[in-house]
């Protein structure tokens, strides 16, 4: 089931970049980065593949992936700027957030911010959602968006040169971007356990 999930979803991606070209790479990676899931892992290496048969430059398919993958940041960050903060101190206790924990994601993010931006975006899965607790805990803005680019670049560059490498057996890198996804999701999960078990215990629940 989640194998045709994702075939046809790959399927879906290789269709609209076929179409639309560098506009079609502009609006997956912005709506990847704006925190809805797009496999990156198909888009860029798929459209590498395009650019070994000439129809694309790679570098202007990673020059419009990270300038996509800004915008989309973006997006998401000032959705977390402007409405995060007044949901969690409104609705927090429904998710088990509370204000306490609020201070310290701020202080965390003042800290680590700049580090948590580039690096998550060279993370499956993370990359996605990392812009909206940026924007909630209010990174200043200069700093969110050189380390949102810094921290895309390598990782477009990266999987669009494999397209290009690989020719049209770029669907072979899928398998194993699937894997660390899966890897990475599990940690996810493994956080929200711990964050859930943290509360009902500090609470004696």
């Amino acid at each position: 089931m989640v194998a045709d999930i994702l075939s046809w979803t790959g399927s879906l991606i290789i269709n609209f970049i076929s179409n639309l070209g560098y506009p079609g790479i502009f609006i997956l990676s912005a709506i990847e980065s704006a925190c809805i899931p797009v496999p990156s892992e198909v888009v860029l290496p798929f459209s590498g593949f395009l650019a070994s048969t000439g129809r694309f430059s790679l570098w202007m398919i990673v020059l419009v992936g990270t300038a996509a993958n800004l915008a989309g940041s973006l997006a998401a960050y000032a959705v977390g700027y402007f409405g995060g903060r007044k949901f969690i101190k409104r609705w927090g206790k429904y998710i088990l957030l509370k204000n306490s924990d609020l201070e310290l994601a701020d202080s965390w993010f003042l800290k680590y911010g700049s580090a948590a931006v580039f690096f998550s975006r060279i993370l499956p899965v993370v990359r996605t959602f990392i812009s909206l607790p940026a924007g909630i805990c209010r990174m200043k803005l200069p700093g969110f968006m050189i380390f949102t680019v810094l921290g895309a670049l390598p990782w477009n560059a990266g999987l669009a040169y494999i397209g290009f490498k690989l020719g049209q057996n770029w669907p072979k890198i899928e398998h194993y971007f699937r894997r660390f996804d899966y890897l990475i999701l599990g940690l996810v999960l493994i956080g929200a356990f711990w964050w859930i078990w943290r509360h009902f215990k500090k609470n004696n629940i």
